[in-house]
């Protein structure tokens, strides 16, 4: 990317304009993705093992684990429980689950990959002929090396999942069919961590927990969200940060109908999901469409120097299209690299270790924690010294050497800002006018405040 800033308020683009600087397209300290992406790995591959769902042991011990890491309150939504038009459903655990062969060798064993077996299946213990269980067998005649992820929450039902070369390798004759579950009467179990800032006003971050051993969809944005709480955790805050911990779907539904009260208060908001696959990130705005969050991950993709993709929003996908349903219609969108159902290894095994990148997750949280600076940073000022430019020399803010002929970033933004405080006008606003990044133009601001040269706006 080569854009640069405009001196008359032209169109960022790739032309090059007399005089202007170059796009400030990084912060001022250079960040590692990789070396912040290995610590966000790692807890990636210590919860791949547990077999999560929208209820159950598996989604605790995930939460628990998060727990050590971020405080966190866990909630309880007992099964039965009216969520609006929903129910939660009953709980479902599992301890083992196989398919036995005549020699009662196990040639579908839920003990090597909790993908094999249907999430939610009820409990069964049969013997059947092959021609019966196929029936029950789920596979990627695609792609043969794969196990499929399949669910079936809200009808009861059982099936296994098992790659397609395995399927073909199976004999005619009978076999032993065992599925260790319970589904009963319990609860849903979701966790929010909760930051308190100098206003109620609040940012909503959430993921959803509920998806077994899969890495992309979505222990990256479980991963990517717990570390960009702690971060939020150690920083001072303008605004209050809810973090949620969520099954997909009815795990926001019930959020929100338990929490229509704080709904007002939220002013901005992310979905985080599929954040550690190499592709490019990818934005999914908000119903709104040009809702400050909108604006800021714009901002934050389009001077990051990287490709990047914005689509508009569609009531299809993650829980922002709950948070964003017209009875809430929340400024919430989606922050993604690949989308869900736009790579190959979406709701497979593949979707596993190998194919998360601790580059590519430690980018995601850098973008996140950018993010984060432009919500926390934007504001509205008014120039206390409009007539004519001030005198930026005698302030030491100025002192260009003769025959220069380009100016640097930081004094061009001192210029914009200046020119464009007038109330009406944020900080994003002037960076997205003047092509420069939020942090050069942030930084102008704080330079300006304390000369008395700018005063924030009353709101």
């Amino acid at each position: 990317m080569d854009d640069t800033p405009g001196l008359f308020g032209a169109e960022c683009s790739t032309d090059k304009i007399a005089y202007a600087p170059a796009m400030n397209t990084l912060p001022t300290t250079v960040i590692h993705p990789e070396r912040i992406g290995e610590e966000v790995y790692a807890l990636v591959r210590e919860l791949f093992p547990l077999c999560r769902s929208i209820t159950g042991a598996g989604t605790r011990e995930t939460l628990s684990r998060l727990g050590k890491l971020i405080p966190l309150t866990i909630y309880e939504v007992p099964s039965g429980t009216k969520v609006f038009d929903w129910t939660v459903p009953r709980e479902w655990n599992i301890r083992d689950a196989y398919v036995k062969n005549s020699r009662g060798v196990r040639v579908i064993d839920f003990q090597k990959s909790n993908l094999h077996v249907v999430n939610y299946s009820v409990p069964v213990r049969m013997r059947t002929p092959l021609q019966e269980l196929r029936k029950h067998l789920h596979t990627l005649p695609e792609h043969p090396d794969w196990i499929p992820f399949r669910a079936s929450y809200y009808t009861e039902s059982w099936g296994f999942c098992l790659r397609h070369r395995d399927l073909e390798e199976l004999t005619e004759g009978e076999y032993e069919v065992c599925i260790e579950s319970t589904l009963e009467d319990g609860a849903l179990t979701y966790a929010e961590c909760y930051l308190p800032g100098e206003h109620e006003d609040e940012v909503l971050i959430s993921t959803h927990v509920c998806h077994p051993s899969l890495c992309n969809d979505n222990l990256s944005g479980v991963a990517v969200a717990a570390f960009l709480a702690a971060r939020l955790q150690a920083r001072r805050r303008k605004y209050s940060y809810r973090c949620l911990f969520i099954p997909t779907t009815i795990g926001s539904i019930t959020w929100l109908a338990r929490n229509e009260d704080k709904v007002g208060r939220i002013r901005h908001g992310l979905v985080l999901a599929c954040l550690g696959d190499p592709g490019r990130s990818t934005y999914k705005k908000s119903r709104q469409g040009n809702a400050e969050i909108d604006r800021a991950v714009a901002h934050v993709l389009k001077t990051s120097g990287e490709e990047y993709e914005i689509v508009g929003f569609t009531p299809y996908g993650y829980d922002e299209r709950q948070f964003c349903s017209p009875g809430f219609n929340l400024p919430m969108g989606c922050l993604m690299r690949t989308p869900n159902g736009r790579f190959a290894e979406y709701h497979t095994s593949a979707d596993s270790l190998e194919f998360v990148r601790p580059e590519a997750l430690g980018d995601s949280l850098t973008k996140c924690g950018r993010v984060v600076e432009i919500l926390e940073g934007n504001g509205r000022y008014v120039n206390q010294n409009p007539q004519g430019e001030p005198q930026l020399g005698r302030r030491g803010l100025y002192w260009p050497p003769a025959g220069q002929h380009q100016l640097p970033t930081e004094e061009f933004a001192l210029w914009w800002v200046l020119n464009l405080s007038d109330g009406n006008h944020s900080l994003l606003d002037i960076a997205e006018h003047s092509c420069l990044s939020f942090e050069s133009v942030r930084r102008a601001a704080d330079a300006l405040l304390p000369h008395n040269l700018l005063r924030p706006a009353i709101e």
